[in-house]
């Protein structure tokens, strides 16, 4: 699989947003996580977010084909962590390594150490992705609602 990050900008927002929201939606239906869920987000976020100087968005492209999207915060400072939030694949690409393959790229963009993400622990099979790609629980959770907590990743 031939698989590349393309940087999107502002013009990309709606397309970025309504993807987002249709990836996130089954999540959103699982933990009604109304406050945290990137399902529940304005598309007025999503232009926000782009028009960051540190936040880096990128298209997913797997085969010539747009199949999700991650967003990397990188301060460009050496002793601030990059961040992952989020990372997104469609429904019909998900299980195909297409993760990995992308946190490895965004990994040779911005460099391969010092980085962080939160996850929901009741999603075992994110938890699974992360800790496989040298990620490490810190120890820190919260507890979103009474279905859902988050977990904190950190990967030096």
């Amino acid at each position: 699989m031939n698989l590349k990050l393309i940087r999107a900008d502002v013009k990309d927002a709606e397309c970025l947003w309504q993807m987002q929201v249709e990836a996130f939606m089954d999540i959103y239906n699982r933990y009604q996580d109304t406050e945290t869920s990137p399902a529940t987000e304005s598309v007025d976020r999503m232009i926000e977010r782009l028009k960051q100087p540190f936040t880096y968005y990128y298209f997913i492209q797997a085969d010539e084909i747009v199949v999700g999207a991650i967003r990397v915060i990188d301060m460009k400072e050496p002793d601030k962590s990059k961040r992952i939030s989020p990372i997104f694949i469609m429904s019909p690409y998900r299980n195909k390594g297409i993760a990995q393959k992308t946190i490895l790229e965004a990994e040779k963009i911005h460099g391969d150490s010092n980085w962080e993400l939160d996850t929901i622990l009741q999603e075992t099979g994110n938890c699974h992705l992360y800790e496989k790609m040298g990620y490490h629980q810190t120890g820190k959770t919260t507890a979103i609602n009474d279905k859902m907590t988050l977990v904190f990743y950190k990967k030096n």
